[in-house]
């Protein structure tokens, strides 16, 4: 049996998709070899999901931010002697740890993201991810930070980068081309950010893009900011906007369905996160496999995914001269812009496809078990 704990898997959010990955493949693994598998949400609603992920199914329960109920399950699960744990998030290595104490013979991989391991975990996290014995991590940053801040032995730690979700790859195999969403401005350099507007989430740099956008309209007029996404701190990115002097030019889009996103995706013309704390950045795939240039921060797994000066631009997270340079270089230069644009896209389809990342994790999944007590 294998045992899964996520903690959310239904809402938008990279981890959130992360999670829907790993447990689809997780899911197929299993079912292939035999094994049952039970999957456990702590945030997401009580009750049983169904969920698919491209060709591949797979069902788990919700537990609705309910501590104790999640942390029972888990421990039930656990009683049915499981070959594998699986948990999406370092928090949840504690009850990992707790499970061992109802079964010892199972072996554990923890995935990290990013941000959340950069500080070194206090009692009981930090013990509970040293304990396991996996660490997954999907960049080198991640991964040189789960050694050197979390004090986890380097044998212990593996690469593995995200790949494209497959919904998004069937969009692009399609022969027309999306429709602009209604609200999407037209005839114009538009330049998109995509991103959870959430005041926990502020190192994504959307501020920093709405400083910039006065120094690129002063030398490309038609230049507009698109940034898609909600969240608490947009009242306050709205505000920056309205004191930017160039309102007009800034537009924020939310509550879109996943083929108005992809249009968006379909109809910008450089896509911009200048964020400082990326783990891997999942939108950077997005916009790439659209044959789009991208701008992110010189920070975090960004420069994993973004080749500088080949598929996009690195910026340093706040140098709001810089970013707007690196706008304009772009935008007023449409060829180059559009070579960067097909290179990021043959990187997506060599290194970042969905089918890359199944077989990867399917081959660690079958090494773990293998060496099983």
């Amino acid at each position: 049996m294998i045992v899964g704990l996520f903690m959310e898997m239904l809402a938008a959010g990279g981890v959130q998709r992360a999670s829907r990955h790993v447990a689809a493949v997780a899911a197929k693994f299993a079912v292939e070899r035999g094994l049952a598998y039970r999957f456990l949400s702590f945030t997401d609603a009580q009750g049983l999901h169904t969920v698919r992920v491209g060709a591949n199914e797979f069902q788990f329960s919700g537990h609705a931010r309910d501590k104790s109920q999640f942390a029972l399950a888990a421990l039930r699960a656990a009683g049915r002697q499981p070959s594998l744990v699986i948990a999406l998030h370092p928090h949840l290595a504690p009850i990992v740890a707790a499970m061992h104490l109802r079964s010892r013979n199972f072996r554990s991989i923890v995935f990290a993201h990013g941000l959340e391991v950069w500080q070194p975990l206090g009692w009981p996290r930090g013990a509970a991810l040293r304990s396991s014995d996996l660490v997954m991590a999907p960049s080198r940053d991640t991964a040189q930070r789960l050694i050197s801040e979390q004090k986890i032995s380097a044998e212990k730690v593996r690469q593995l980068p995200w790949g494209l979700d497959p919904e998004f790859e069937a969009r692009l195999r399609a022969h027309a081309p999306p429709l602009r969403p209604p609200e999407f401005p037209q005839r114009a350099s538009i330049i998109l950010t995509v991103g959870r507007w959430d005041p926990a989430e502020r190192y994504k740099g959307a501020d920093t893009l709405i400083s910039a956008l006065p120094q690129v309209v002063q030398t490309v007029p038609d230049a507009v900011l698109v940034l898609v996404g909600d969240g608490e701190d947009r009242p306050r990115l709205e505000q920056l906007a309205r004191q930017s002097g160039i309102a007009d030019h800034i537009h924020f889009l939310y509550g879109l369905s996943q083929d108005a996103l992809f249009a968006c995706y379909a109809h910008c013309d450089v896509f911009a996160l200048p964020s400082r704390a990326e783990g891997f950045g999942l939108v950077f795939l997005e916009a790439m496999a659209n044959s789009k240039p991208v701008i992110g921060g010189a920070h975090g797994g960004t420069p994993d995914v973004v080749e500088d000066g080949v598929t996009g631009l690195l910026v340093r997270h706040g140098d709001v001269a810089k970013l707007s340079t690196a706008l304009v270089s772009l935008l007023a230069d449409p060829a180059h812009a559009a070579d960067m644009g097909a290179r990021g896209r043959q990187r997506v389809q060599k290194n970042y496809t969905f089918e890359r990342f199944q077989l990867g994790l399917s081959h660690l999944l079958e090494e773990v078990l293998i060496r099983r007590p």
